[in-house]
């Protein structure tokens, strides 16, 4: 996958009402389809917050003194794009419903 930051320029932000008979299409049982959808919920919460935080890092200034504390222009846009971003599980369902999810089963080994 590309820059999922691209990827979710254009999406709403809000919530939206989902058709059920379409989330279960591919898995069958709705349970399992948002299994899926929170496990790259959580992979994309990970990866955005990984990234915020690199990016961050970049302004940090190592002092010992509080009494100053310097409001970085660039330090706060980046945050407010961020914050723009939709919520992850919003991407996720996105993505799964646009079959950019991959997810396949494990073969049970059955132990006699």
């Amino acid at each position: 996958m590309s820059d999922i930051k691209t990827q979710v320029q254009g999406l709403d932000p809000n919530v939206q009402a989902r058709n059920i008979h379409r989330l279960v299409r591919d898995t069958g049982n709705i349970y399992e389809t948002l299994a899926i959808v929170a496990k790259r919920a959580n992979q994309l919460s990970v990866d955005l917050k990984h990234e915020l935080h690199q990016k961050l890092e970049e302004f940090a200034v190592s002092s010992d003194t509080i009494e100053e504390i310097n409001e970085n222009k660039e330090q706060i846009e980046i945050s407010k794009f961020y914050e723009r971003l939709p919520n992850p599980s919003i991407i996720a369902m996105t993505q799964y419903l646009d079959e950019d999810i991959y997810h396949r089963y494990n073969k049970k080994k059955k132990h006699q």
